[in-house]
């Protein structure tokens, strides 16, 4: 296991590794709960790479999975160890989307379509601190200040690094006229934005009111992929209380088809760029 893989994606190889172990032994996860007398929830989660695991807990496992290679057992046990290491992300105290930034930090690409408003990789600081205080109007200054502080982090990936993270971002027209913050900050935002969409790793869209229905109209997604050949991608809806994350290959296929649905009924590179040069013009003070 290389030790740059961070903690979020260890527990994912692990838990497909758990699963795998089970499924070869023609159990179902029912069985395996209330052989340990434990809840069928909690195997799940093991699974899906959601909740830390514990040595014991793989040890556990591959007793009931009987598991007589020594090598596998410590293997995987020595994954549990390294699963539980901390990533940046921590030293920000308790992030409610840490799953997704786990991800989102090993990614090598990652396809977006937003509605409402700029995606959070394309955010100028200034239109971050607006947009949470605004989604989050019960939160206090130390809170927005760390979900801005993370958000701004996590750019590195988009900005700098001899790996960047390859962008591609579908835009609704809506996002460009939703004010937020004020007109000056919005033109800063726009033209952020434009200058972001020059880097030859990063894509940028405009899905225009004209195209009226389109695939996207049920809300915002992404579509993460990794450079390892043994994590499949992953769907990632947000809400409101909790997040939804999709790894079955039928569900990310249509999620994907959905996107290039988008991006073809989107403006190309350089239409984009007009369009939204256009809409800034209108942000700027007579």
């Amino acid at each position: 296991m290389a030790s740059n893989v961070n903690p979020t994606v260890r527990r994912r190889r692990l838990g497909l590794e758990l699963r795998r172990l089970r499924e070869l032994k023609g159990m179902t996860a029912e069985e395996v709960a209330e052989r340990l007398l434990v809840s069928q929830s909690k195997i799940s989660r093991l699974e899906n790479g959601r909740r830390s695991i514990s040595q014991r807990d793989v040890r556990d496992l591959c007793g009931v999975y009987e598991v007589e290679d020594h090598r596998i057992v410590d293997s995987l046990m020595q994954m549990a160890k390294d699963s539980r290491q901390q990533g940046w992300w921590h030293a920000f105290g308790d992030i409610p989307y840490s799953v997704y930034i786990g991800l989102e930090t090993d990614a090598a690409s990652l396809r977006v379509y937003e509605p409402q408003v700029v995606p959070g990789l394309l955010q100028t600081r200034s239109y971050a601190e607006a947009l949470i205080a605004g989604a989050l109007p019960e939160s206090g200054v130390p809170d927005i200040d760390k979900r801005v502080s993370v958000r701004i982090r996590r750019q590195d990936r988009v900005k700098a690094g001899e790996q960047p993270l390859r962008l591609w971002a579908v835009i609704d027209e809506a996002a460009l006229h939703r004010v937020v913050g004020g007109k000056e900050l919005m033109r800063e935002q726009l033209e952020y934005l434009i200058e972001l969409s020059q880097l030859p790793h990063v894509t940028v869209q405009v899905l225009p009111f004209e195209m009226g229905a389109h695939p996207g109209i049920n809300g915002q997604y992404a579509i993460l992929e990794f450079p390892d050949a043994t994590d499949s991608s992953v769907v990632y809806i947000e809400g409101v209380t909790s997040d939804l994350y999709l790894e079955k290959a039928n569900d990310v296929h249509k999620y994907s088809v959905m996107y290039e649905h988008l991006r073809a009924q989107a403006l190309n590179v350089e239409q984009t760029r007009a369009f939204i040069e256009n809409i800034a013009k209108r942000y700027t003070k007579p």
